[in-house]
């Protein structure tokens, strides 16, 4: 990257995350034309969650969700895994040819039929954040006559 030699770190970091994004994007684009998935509901929207999820937990920037990103990602969720949890997990994601989580296993495990756990989890966690019962803002005014 000799173009960005004089960049300052934040900077560095946000041209690395767009890249990252450009390509993901491009492997988004991928599935869409995808005859397997074309019937899926939703998916314009599906994929652009799984992006920024993926993104978020990739925490080298390198393409692929490493057993730190993969434990942060479960802290993170308020699931705590041991290390061998956590290697079995992505030994079921990647079908156990690879160490790290790559962004089209990620996306494969997201829209397959299989359950694997961290599908569960991250489906829990969508489910948990879109339906959070927590009002907004402070709690009305009450005084002493509506007590119990």
């Amino acid at each position: 990257m000799p173009s960005n030699q004089n960049t300052q770190g934040g900077k560095t970091f946000g041209v690395l995350k767009a890249q990252q994004r450009d390509r993901l994007e491009e492997i988004n684009k991928e599935y869409m034309e995808d005859q397997k998935y074309r019937d899926e509901e939703d998916l314009a929207e599906k994929l652009d969650s799984f992006k920024n999820k993926y993104a978020e937990f990739d925490l080298n920037d390198q393409g692929d969700i490493d057993m730190m990103g993969l434990k942060r990602m479960m802290e993170k969720l308020g699931v705590p895994k041991t290390h061998l949890e956590m290697k079995k997990m992505i030994s079921e994601v990647t079908g156990g040819s690879s160490e790290t989580i790559n962004y089209r296993d990620f996306v494969k495990m997201m829209l397959g039929k299989r359950s694997a756990v961290l599908k569960l989890v991250m489906i829990f966690e969508d489910k948990a954040n879109g339906a959070s019962g927590k009002p907004n803002g402070p709690p009305p005014k009450r005084d002493i006559s509506s007590l119990p």
